[in-house]
């Protein structure tokens, strides 16, 4: 049997979900998503998550399809449904559908979408042994601290990456990292100090880097939040990124510079247990 969806209010086998050609997420990108994990049926930070879809809605002036509490009944009625132990579920919501118009009337009701993918995360083999990212100049708009669904630069140059047998790609601009295509980037410097850029219009404000500052606090970790350059990260002991579908992976190689001695270090190695603990006893199950 296929998946149980959402769409625009009813739960649907994923074959009957359809959306309308003339959806402003389908013809101008317009439009915002959210992906949260699940292990072991736990929904990990969804509250960060789904804060952050109603503060990226709000800077597109797209309200929000119902209340965060509506939102979250649908997010574990799908794991229930789709009895998903670990994965990730979906969440998109789109200005609308209307003939094309740049333009757009006021008053628009939101298309609101969400489903789950089962998918290996704690034992992933990326987790696991680390990865390798490659660097380029950045290729996106302004204001990457909104999540939206215009994610072709991304697209773009993580096929490149992986093309070249990269896992990852991490973006520069004005010589500074600014973020991996669908990660946060993090480095250790010589100084036992994890380095990540601050949050401001250049960045997505990561959601499991906000849980992982506060773990890093409780256990001694000192992070600092300021840019680095491209040459700070080559030159790092060990480096690693975040995100909801990566959690803590370790990155062993830059381009072509090896990190540290080639495999995940310690203090990176410290975060991923303590993140995984974080999500394995401090959220609600769900299943």
């Amino acid at each position: 049997m296929g998946r149980t969806v959402y769409i625009n209010g009813a739960f649907k086998a994923e074959e009957d979900a359809f959306i309308s050609i003339f959806d402003r997420g389908f013809l101008f990108a317009d439009g915002i998503y959210e992906v949260t994990a699940v292990i072991d049926g736990r929904l990990v930070d969804n509250d960060l998550h789904l804060a952050r879809l109603e503060r990226s809605l709000h800077e597109i002036a797209i309200p929000m399809p119902m209340a965060i509490e509506q939102i979250l009944e649908i997010q574990v009625d799908l794991i229930r449904r789709n009895q998903l132990r670990e994965g990730v579920v979906y969440l998109q919501v789109t200005r609308g559908s209307a003939d094309r118009d740049f333009g757009y009337a006021e008053g628009m009701r939101p298309n609101f979408i969400a489903f789950t993918q089962a998918k290996s995360l704690v034992d992933a083999p990326s987790v696991r042994n680390g990865v390798a990212v490659d660097v380029t100049d950045d290729p996106r708009w302004s204001r990457r601290d909104i999540k939206t669904i215009m994610l072709l630069g991304q697209v773009l140059a993580k096929k490149k990456a992986n093309a070249g047998g990269f896992h990852e790609v991490w973006f520069v601009e004005d010589g500074y990292i600014t973020e991996g295509a669908s990660s946060t980037a993090f480095i250790l410097t010589k100084d036992n100090v994890v380095l990540t850029r601050p949050n401001s219009q250049a960045v997505l404000p990561g959601c499991t880097r906000r849980a992982l500052q506060k773990l890093a606090k409780e256990g001694g970790v000192i992070i600092e939040e300021r840019r680095f350059t491209l040459q700070e990260a080559y030159e790092a002991k060990e480096a690693f990124l975040t995100s909801a579908s990566s959690l803590v992976t370790p990155i062993i190689r830059v381009a072509q510079r090896v990190i540290g001695d080639g495999t995940p270090g310690p203090v990176t190695r410290r975060l991923q247990a303590a993140y995984l603990d974080l999500a394995r006893t401090r959220s609600e199950p769900v299943l």
